[in-house]
């Protein structure tokens, strides 16, 4: 169907309703942020925050967005001129919106040149991220990879940016990590730091002193969009749109009031600007992030395919709310008015939703990088308690069938080391292998694994 209808673009915005799309003028705008690692979540949370803050008319923030590997974004959106339509998916019609903040987007290994231009442009003035865990190149010992951090990654574009900015006598960047990462801003401000240490320690010494870190939490469920969510968008609104992206109605961004330079004014459209994201941070972490990975290991060796089927499974839903409030929560230290209780109920009505097809697969990859500040940081604080964590061991041993093939080909960046050693374990040697302060994710969780896993 989508081949018979024009495709969303500048020249077809006309058709799109006025009360559907973004109201600032993009002939007024110029481009403010470089973002890295644009994909669907990209689009669904930061993108439409400052598509909305640039409605209220400082049209300063375009986005330029940068993927490092693949072109197939740029692919979708380009030809579009940057507009794409978030759907908002719960009880009744979705709601559409189609976003205007994105201007350009830029490849890595094609268009090296162009990005660097951006990050040293005068009119830049953030760099954010959204590039996964798996994208800072950490060891398991949360030290900075160099080898694969020298391989396309966040920081030689950054170092050789931020070098220009230096060279020209412009000021630094706020550099604004996105990603599930425990204290993300100083997590990348350590890892940008050891990257320099090695590389350039006079540019270290020139960004720490006028770029800035900030801490940040986002929250918003967005699955990987599928051909039918690009057929039913199309049937609504009458346009072809090849990158749109499918999202629940919730969302939620908690930003550190660390800024280096000007800045969108995100806090209109509902952004919390604070002076400490960590009780917000945590608890995404922990409860939401935390559930959602035990969902997909369980879920996974259960049968199921999507996020609400297993969550609705009554042998299942147990463990993943005694992992948000017996496990979890008490590990935590909320803000002022913060209710884990209702976190907690809010985060299982948020997982029911049959409206989001949330493939519990999505969820499962990349697991090296995820489970020690969604599971280990919680299993760590439990055993100082003196607490024990069933919903969590039952967890880690979904994850272990999940490292032995039991759900298919394994998708992580540790995938040959984690096979080997999974392939070749038991259980309990196999947790002593990964979680020993020697092994190969040691350092979060100091348990005597032995006798944890003996039963």
């Amino acid at each position: 169907m989508t081949d018979t209808l024009p495709r969303l673009s500048p020249e077809t915005l006309a058709c799109v309703p006025a009360d559907t799309r973004f109201a600032h003028d993009r002939a007024q705008t110029s481009m403010g942020i470089v973002h890295f690692g644009i994909g669907a979540f990209h689009r669904a949370h930061q993108a439409w925050y400052t598509d909305r803050a640039m409605d209220a008319g400082d049209t300063r923030w375009g986005i330029c967005g940068v993927s490092l590997r693949s072109a197939s974004v740029a692919e979708q959106l380009m030809p579009q001129g940057g507009l794409y339509t978030v759907a908002e998916r719960g009880a009744g019609t979705p709601r559409l919106r189609v976003v205007g903040s994105v201007h350009e987007v830029l490849v890595g290994p094609d268009d090296r040149a162009a990005i660097l231009e951006r990050l040293a442009a005068p009119d830049t003035h953030i760099a954010s991220f959204t590039v996964t865990e798996k994208g800072y190149c950490r060891k398991g010992d949360g030290s900075l990879d160099l080898a694969r951090a020298d391989e396309g990654s966040i920081y030689g574009f950054l170092g050789e940016g931020l070098a220009r900015r230096r060279a020209l006598g412009l000021p630094g960047l706020t550099l604004l990590s996105c990603d599930n990462l425990a204290d993300n801003g100083r997590t990348l401000e350590r890892l940008l730091g050891q990257w320099c240490a090695h590389h350039d320690p006079e540019l270290g010494a020139w960004i720490a002193q006028t770029c800035t870190f900030p801490g940040t939490m986002v929250d918003r469920i967005v699955p990987a969009t599928t051909d039918a969510d690009r057929a039913a968008v199309a049937r609504q609104l009458g346009l072809a749109d090849e990158a749109c992206v499918v999202t629940e109605a919730f969302s939620q961004w908690v930003i550190e009031d660390r800024f280096a330079g000007p800045r969108p004014a995100w806090e209109d459209v509902g952004v919390q600007i604070v002076a400490e994201v960590t009780p917000y941070e945590a608890a995404k972490l922990r409860m939401l992030n935390g559930a959602h990975s035990a969902l997909a290991y369980i879920g996974l060796a259960a049968g199921h395919t999507f996020v609400h089927e297993a969550v609705a499974d009554p042998a299942i839903r147990p463990v993943i709310e005694d992992l948000m409030r017996e496990e979890a929560a008490p590990t935590l230290t909320p803000a002022p008015g913060q209710d884990l209780d209702a976190y907690a109920q809010a985060l299982l009505a948020r997982f029911e939703n049959p409206a989001l097809e949330h493939r519990l697969a999505q969820i499962a990859m990349d697991g090296s990088q995820k489970i020690p500040q969604r599971w280990l940081e919680t299993l760590e604080a439990n055993r100082e308690a003196g607490r024990s964590c069933p919903a969590i061991l039952a967890a880690l041993k979904a994850w272990f069938r999940h490292l032995r093939g039991a759900n298919g080909p394994l998708e992580d960046p540790m995938a040959d080391e984690l096979a080997t050693l999974a392939r070749t374990h038991e259980d309990t040697e196999l947790a002593r292998q990964l979680f020993a302060p020697e092994g190969l994710l040691g350092g979060t969780w100091n348990a005597d694994t032995a006798e944890v896993f003996a039963g």
